[in-house]
């Protein structure tokens, strides 16, 4: 072997044992975070501002998931939470794919418009909408309501999910949707048997965006829900804080029992978002 061979070769692992250092360093400080919240979640006041902030802890308290299911009310803002997000994420999916659909595919005279109008939606920021929409709550008495949080999140969700709807959506071949028509389907037959199984990837992007929003949003649950028996995990976490004192790894555990279903709905849905990322190929 020649020593060209040879150094090439040797450049090549060094290179590459290169990589995987730097690719090592950012997976540990992605995952810093998730491994300190859990460690905090199991330790109390003590152990977290001693001298053990960041080790793991010393007696594993258990107790603090507990408490915070039970005491801290944690369970019954987890499943208002569960509730307002898969609400948000079904209508917003419904909606905004058949709407897609119809800007897409349907001629009609108003379609660009139209389609204008929904992708002006992005340029609305969440929160410059929080007065006006909680006036038209107010109005229709939906404050301290799940529907007081589905609504609006729905509403700022469809611009987003489109776009993405849209976009996928081109790059499904028309004579598809021509030869089921010739073999005499109707529109609603080609939607619901052609058009929308193959928008399972572009419908797992959504879903995940959607979720992201409606689990995490603060501002608006904060607003428009007063209620204890409406209120979702951001505003049930926030609570839980005490006027004097304060138990920090019950409050922790309630972060960990926030973030865990981030992790799964990502873990489960994260290839089909690969895949919706990827145009111009037909998918089913």
């Amino acid at each position: 072997m020649s020593d060209m061979v040879r150094g090439k070769i040797t450049n090549f692992s060094i290179s590459k044992i290169l990589m995987y250092i730097a690719l090592l360093i950012v997976a540990v400080i992605q995952l810093f975070p998730l491994y300190w919240m859990f460690s905090f979640s199991l330790k109390d006041n003590s152990e977290i501002f001693g001298g053990n902030p960041i080790g793991l802890p010393g007696k594993w308290l258990w107790s603090n998931y507990s408490n915070a299911l039970t005491q801290g009310n944690v369970g019954r803002y987890f499943t208002n939470s569960v509730i307002v997000t898969t609400v948000t994420i079904l209508l917003t999916s419904i909606i905004a794919v058949m709407a897609s659909y119809a800007l897409t595919r349907m001629v009609f005279r108003i379609r660009k418009p139209l389609n204008s109008f929904f992708i002006l939606g992005l340029t609305v920021p969440l929160h410059s909408a929080l007065l006006p929409i909680f006036i038209m709550l107010r109005s229709l008495k939906m404050v301290n309501s799940y529907w007081a949080l589905i609504a609006p999140y729905t509403a700022f969700a469809i611009p987003m999910a489109i776009l993405i709807f849209s976009g996928f959506m081109g790059s499904i071949p028309r004579e598809m949707e021509e030869a089921a028509c010739i073999d005499g389907c109707s529109i609603y037959k080609i939607f619901f048997t052609i058009i929308l199984p193959l928008m399972r990837p572009a419908i797992a992007t959504v879903t995940i965006f959607t979720f992201l929003q409606a689990w995490n949003e603060l501002m608006f649950a904060v607003v428009f829900i007063s209620d204890a028996k409406y209120k979702t995990l951001t505003v049930g976490i926030q609570s839980l804080a005490g006027q004097y004192t304060t138990e920090w790894g019950p409050i922790g555990a309630g972060l960990m029992v926030a973030t865990i279903p981030t992790l799964i709905i990502y873990a489960i849905m994260s290839k089909k978002v690969q895949d919706s990322l990827v145009v111009g190929a037909v998918k089913g």
